[in-house]
């Protein structure tokens, strides 16, 4: 409680005395390298597939550049994340410590609910419904992400539920002076990157590599796991705890795109090389099972003028995505109690099997989805901007599954079964068949300026869906002018989450099984947004919003076994409230402050695990023209636990980074020295009670980088 206050105390304080002291004499000159984007009204088109000021953007939105993520020293995108208010990057208690992206009380373990885009594309997988397994993205080629809070699908579709992430990559124009770096640090941790662009009269060309390895932190140490129980039932001494969650990564990034005249050609490549399983499969530490995984998006896009009042703008994609797993999900030696279908745990139980290799699985799956758009904006009617939209979408998923478990391999008959893997695609006993869906949808947008001071925003966007049918989702938006400092937002928007070919299929899977007769989560969301600019350096931002979300999935007992239904209705509200302060020419100051409340609409009972309160601190100082420092702060506060769960609540936690840098040669060359989780602390993420003192962070780490441009 007492820190609450304290974080709470601190915010408004810093908030107040700046509001106090702001004042129109601290101007930047337009060569500064924080001016643009402090205190500028940028344009963000997320929010509406256009372009738009952010502060007439008929969506509470946000937007970092990419020199907001150098200033930060952030080396992947969740950390850019955390900056956004009332969204906080939690750790999967379902799938690897994946991110999830709770934002505003809404997540899951597999994160279906918010829509992640590269350039406009969606990059989530099929299978779950969430990003690929052990995701991560480097940021050295990212040019600025857009973010909204709220739904989105009147614009976007499927799964834009809780808000919308676009990641814009550099453009041509942005890598014509190439650069290189290369960063160095605790835990094994090396990065490496290079990125040039190239022109000549219509034909460009930009490539970018990155390269982000880490070996993990051996001293987030487990102390107990599902394996620890499992051994005080049968006698056992199978389990790996004490001991540390696996978090090694090796990820490659690869972007190359084509620009000619109207046309532009996007490639996109990302590959994780035995990455580490985290708490492992069955919440049971494993530290020989890996994740192999990669994804191969590739965009041809044309944008054309048809006379002075209509643009066309139209995009053919392919996203395929790899997942290949080996899980040792249950380590050698131990004993398990296994059904009749060979399972783990199931009924009718046929005995007890020992499993002197391990429990051992290894699945795959491939996911495709081809995706054609068009869409084209008319301005000919005055004050009017419509953009009308269509397109068809085609997703299909391949799996395939070696085991030493499970129907088709074993019965529980056998009383010990070796590492020896069955192949068991193609056959009645993998754990998901083959699924494909087709999808077309038809969407309209009218943004009308009414008057000087205010405008209205109305869209339509109907989906239809071969395996469960069709949706329509409207947005509404009044944007009000107050003053010519002050600018009010009303808005109202509905929008769905697509069932995942998990949920709706999976089979012969102890932990859960599909249901085909689901249909897609809803919410209708209500907001009364405020910006506030009363100087050139000062912004300060209040969004109210009030959701109401329903059809949740989520696993229900069916006898002996969980079945994935909509099973769940949830409301919330809450708060978000931000501000920027160019306080001199060298100090700048960026601070936030999100409060929510989620519940369960039948129970009453508080959403568990998502932040209550949180809060953000980011301060740029530069000492002069070759010194400059950061410092970011953030709390994380007040997270309940599962009802029925008698652990104490998760402990809040402080959160601080900092980079200190020194420029040469004009800034083309920069060295800096970061430190991430500054003063060491213990902070944790939320685990179920297999794993009962939740998942601890990184402890703190140093780490120099060198960039330079050429």
């Amino acid at each position: 409680m007492m820190h609450k206050k304290l974080s709470f105390l601190a915010l408004t304080s810093t908030i107040w005395t700046a509001a106090v002291m702001a004042d129109g004499n601290n101007q930047f000159t337009d060569g500064d390298e924080f001016a643009d984007f402090y205190g500028q009204d940028e344009l963000v088109s997320i929010a509406t597939g256009t372009s738009t000021p952010i502060s007439k953007a008929p969506s509470v939105a946000s937007v970092i550049s990419s020199k907001q993520i150098e200033a930060m020293g952030a080396t992947h995108l969740d950390e850019v994340l955390e900056r956004i208010p009332g969204l906080h990057v939690m750790r999967s208690d379902l799938s690897r410590l994946d991110p999830v992206y709770s934002v505003r009380g809404i997540q899951t373990g597999f994160n279906p609910q918010i829509l992640v885009l590269l350039n406009g594309t969606e990059i989530k997988q099929l299978v779950t419904g969430g990003l690929a397994t052990t995701f991560r993205m480097p940021v050295n080629n990212i040019s600025r992400i857009e973010v909204i809070r709220g739904p989105g699908s009147a614009v976007y579709g499927a799964d834009a539920y809780s808000g919308v992430i676009n990641i814009i990559t550099k453009s041509v124009d942005e890598n014509l002076n190439g650069s290189f770096g290369i960063r160095a640090g605790r835990f094994g941790s090396s990065d490496v990157w290079a990125q040039k662009g190239y022109q000549n009269d219509d034909f460009a060309v930009s490539f970018s590599f990155e390269n982000l390895r880490t070996d993990g932190d051996d001293s987030r140490i487990v102390e107990r796991d599902l394996q620890t129980i499992n051994d005080t039932v049968f006698g056992t001494n199978a389990s790996q705890a004490p001991g540390s969650l696996n978090t090694q990564q090796d990820i490659t990034n690869l972007h190359l795109d084509f620009e000619f005249s109207n046309w532009r050609l996007e490639n996109w490549y990302w590959e994780q090389d035995h990455g580490g399983l985290g708490q492992g499969g069955a919440q049971a530490l494993d530290n020989i099972g890996y994740q192999d995984a990669n994804q191969f998006l590739t965009k041809l896009s044309y944008k054309t003028d048809l006379g002075e009042t209509f643009r066309i703008e139209t995009d053919l994609s392919f996203l395929r995505t790899d997942i290949d797993t080996h899980f040792v999900l249950f380590p050698a030696g131990a004993a398990l109690p296994i059904g009749s279908d060979g399972n783990a745990f199931s009924s009718p139980s046929a005995g007890v099997v020992r499993f002197p290799d391990g429990y051992i699985g290894k699945p795959r799956s491939i996911s495709e989805t081809t995706k054609y758009e068009l869409a084209g904006l008319y301005t000919g009617f005055s004050e009017h901007q419509i953009r009308i939209a269509s397109g068809w979408t085609y997703n299909q998923a391949e799996t395939a599954e070696l085991k030493n478990f499970g129907p088709g391999v074993i019965d529980g008959t056998e009383g010990s079964v070796d590492g020896t893997l069955t192949n068991v695609a193609g056959t009645k006993d993998i754990y998901l068949q083959d699924q494909e869906r087709t999808a077309y949808f038809v969407s309209i947008q009218d943004q009308w300026q009414l008057n000087n001071d205010w405008s209205f925003t109305g869209g339509l966007r109907w989906d239809h869906f071969s395996d469960f049918g069709s949706t329509i989702n409207p947005r509404l938006a009044l944007v009000w002018e107050t003053s010519h400092d002050l600018t009010t937002k009303l808005l109202y928007g509905e929008a769905f989450r697509a069932p995942s070919f998990s949920e709706q299929h999976l089979i012969n899977n102890p932990s859960a099984l599909g249901n085909p007769d689901l249909h897609p989560e809803e919410i209708e969301t209500f907001e009364l947004a405020f910006d506030y600019r009363p100087t050139f350096e000062t912004d300060l931002k209040l969004s109210l919003y009030s959701y109401k979300a329903t059809d949740l999935i989520a696993t229900v007992a069916e006898g002996s076994t969980l079945k994935y239904q909509n099973a769940r209705n949830q409301d919330g509200y809450g708060a978000e409230l931000e501000f920027d302060w160019r306080a001199t020419k060298q100090l700048t100051l960026f601070a936030n402050y999100a409060y929510q409340h989620s519940e369960d609409s039948d129970t009453g009972m508080a959403v568990p695990d998502a932040p209550k309160h949180s809060t953000y601190l980011d301060l740029q100082y530069r000492l002069n023209q070759n010194w400059s420092s950061s410092l970011q702060h953030y709390w994380i506060g007040n997270r309940t636990r599962n009802s029925g769960d008698s652990r104490d609540k998760v402990d809040d936690y402080h959160w601080v980074n900092a980079k200190l840098t020194r420029s040469f040669d004009n800034k083309r060359l920069k060295f800096s020295i970061m430190v991430k989780n500054l003063f060491d602390t213990d902070a944790r993420e939320p685990s179920s009670a297999s794993i009962p003192g939740d998942y601890p962070l990184e402890g703190r780490s140093v780490i120099g980088e060198l960039r330079y441009k050429f």
